[in-house]
C-alpha cells in the first residue's frame, strides 16, 4: 500500500487498470455522485452497488464512507452491463477504505481479508481535479501478488472495460443529473 497519500506507481504491481475522463460538471457535483454508493445501480454498469459494512459484513446504518471502514462491493459486472449478467459474470469483494479526502477529492481502498498480501492485493484510487473548467476523473487500480497474474489472465480485459464504463457512467450521471 502507498503510505504517501498518493496512488501507487503502475510499475509497483503485476498489472494496472486505469482510465480518465473529462466531465463537464462542477467537481463538487461529481464528488457527491462518486460517493453516493446507493445510486450506483442507476448509472454504474461496472460496480452496481457499494455498502459500508462492519467487520462481520453487516450494513451500517450510516453509509458515509470514511477511512478504515470496510466496503462491500457487489455486484461487480464483468463485463460491465446495466442488465442482468450471464452466469459467472457477477462478482463481489470486500475492501478497506484507506482514504476519503473531501478537500483533494480522493478516495482509495485496498483488498481486505481473504488472501495474504503476497497472494493477491489490490489498491484502487479515484481522484478528481479541475482542468480547464471541467472535472477530470481518474481511476487507477494496481494489482500485486502471485494471483494477480490469474486475475489479469481471466478478467483483465473486462476490468479495463469496467473502469471505462464507470468513468462514462459517472460523466453521464454528473452532466445530466
Amino acid at each position: 500500500m502507498s503510505d504517501s497519500g498518493v496512488p501507487p506507481l503502475s510499475s509497483s504491481g503485476i498489472f494496472t487498470v486505469a482510465d480518465s475522463i473529462l466531465i463537464d460538471a462542477p467537481v463538487k457535483k461529481v464528488w457527491q455522485t462518486l460517493l453516493d454508493f446507493g445510486s450506483y445501480k442507476e448509472w454504474n454498469a461496472f460496480v452496481r452497488g457499494q455498502t459500508v459494512v462492519d467487520e462481520s459484513g453487516t450494513a451500517l446504518a450510516d453509509q458515509t464512507p470514511v477511512a478504515e471502514k470496510k466496503l462491500f462491493i457487489s455486484p461487480v459486472h464483468l463485463p460491465p452491463t446495466m442488465g442482468t449478467p450471464r452466469f459467472m459474470q457477477s462478482h463481489s469483494t470486500t475492501v478497506r477504505i484507506t482514504t476519503i479526502d473531501h478537500e483533494q477529492h480522493r478516495a482509495a481502498w485496498v483488498t481486505a481479508g481473504g488472501l495474504p498480501r503476497w497472494a493477491l492485493y489490490a489498491e484502487r484510487w479515484q481522484m478528481l481535479t479541475v482542468e480547464n473548467g471541467k472535472t477530470k476523473y481518474e481511476s487507477i487500480e494496481v494489482f500485486h501478488g502471485i494471483l494477480a497474474y490469474v486475475v489479469q489472465w481471466f478478467t483483465g480485459k473486462n476490468l479495463v472495460l469496467g473502469v471505462r464504463a464507470m468513468a462514462e457512467g459517472l460523466k453521464s450521471r454528473s452532466e445530466g443529473a
